[in-house]
């Protein structure tokens, strides 16, 4: 028997080991793609191979039946090479046309449905939530059920002026990233302190220098070492709550949900541009979020009716101007959508060129 392999710990895995053979084959070397239906991309190289992915969402939190299931469903109907998208869809690559309906077919009666190519909605990108994240103040996995479960006839369609990219976040450190729509949670008020386990608990320079605006300094209380906030400095991120537990900043009634909007990583037709906020105090109503799925419906209504064709979100935000995207979605204008920080303006890093 072979030694394992020794994990890889940074950088990205080799693909080819793993790559279909007509792929592998033709790496670098493709003459046209298109797309025959949404949720199936189809490949053409110069040497004259095929190749067609057929790509399905799946809910990212997998238990060991759903892998045997899709590993089971790509050995009986495909050619055996599955990948994971970024986005936690799974493409299945095969070389021959009569696999594909057949694939789309079993795939959909297993409830996986199959879309999320070209000018869809596709599968939301988003973080742990409550089943493996030690900081969240929502569960990012079950608002991206709830959503989805209301988007899912746009993830089958490509009906869209352009794709559309969703992201969640289940704290305010938002590593669901940029997005089209965005919805994070938003802590309204600052941490709360339980002095008495701070000592034993959390190694207080750390905490200091974790904060952002430098709102957390030491403090002996009853008689014992702690932390103290200044509440005009914090900005209430749930930066310090990591490192600190006993500075619990969840809360029933403070914590809610923000829905963001017109992030963008790619630079075709325009530079990325982070996303801003059209919607706060968001009830934070688990199970299913009624409330900021209505918004996000709403925005993705507008958008589908008012964009010009390949315009993403923010670029037509920006043509239609930002108090006409307000009037068209009827979603209130606050004090708290004015962005008056310039604050490192010109060391933001808006695009993907390298710079020296």
């Amino acid at each position: 028997m072979s030694d394992m392999r020794e994990p890889i710990e940074s950088g990205v895995p080799d693909p080819f080991p793993l790559m279909h053979p007509t792929m592998r084959e033709n790496y670098g070397n493709w003459k046209w793609h298109d797309r025959p239906r949404p949720g199936v991309l189809h490949h053409v190289a110069h040497s004259g191979d095929e190749i067609w992915t057929v790509r399905a969402g799946t809910p990212r939190q997998l238990d060991t039946y759903a892998i045997r299931l899709l590993c089971d469903i790509g050995d009986k109907y495909a050619d055996g090479h599955v990948r994971f998208t970024t986005r936690s869809n799974i493409e299945y690559m095969v070389a021959d046309e009569a696999k594909v309906g057949p694939l789309i077919e079993a795939l959909e009666d297993a409830t996986y449905p199959v879309g999320g190519t070209g000018n869809s909605v596709s599968t939301i990108s988003h973080t742990q939530g409550w089943l493996h994240c030690d900081i969240p103040g929502t569960d990012a996995s079950g608002v991206v059920k709830a959503l989805m479960d209301d988007l899912i006839v746009e993830f089958k369609r490509e009906e869209m002026p352009n794709r559309v990219r969703l992201t969640t976040s289940c704290c305010q450190i938002n590593c669901g990233g940029q997005g089209d729509i965005a919805i994070n949670i938003q802590h309204t008020k600052p941490p709360m302190i339980n002095h008495d386990l701070v000592a034993n608990t959390c190694e207080r320079p750390s905490v200091v220098a974790r904060c952002p605006v430098a709102a957390i300094r030491p403090a002996l209380v009853n008689g014992k070492p702690s932390l103290e906030v200044d509440e005009k400095k914090c900005m209430c991120c749930g930066a310090c709550y990591p490192p600190c537990p006993p500075m619990q900043i969840n809360d029933p009634e403070y914590t809610k949900l923000a829905i963001f909007v017109g992030g963008k990583h790619s630079n075709a037709r325009s530079k990325p541009t982070f996303h801003k906020l059209v919607a706060a105090g968001i009830p934070n109503n688990a199970p299913r979020w009624p409330e900021a799925s209505e918004i996000v419906k709403t925005i993705l209504r507008v958008y589908k009716e008012d964009a010009r064709d390949w315009e993403r979100v923010g670029e037509w935000i920006e043509r239609v101007g930002w108090p006409r995207f307000f009037e068209l979605t009827g979603l209130p204008f606050t004090k708290y959508h004015i962005d008056d920080w310039r604050g490192a303006r010109s060391s933001f890093n808006a695009s993907t060129h390298v710079r020296m």
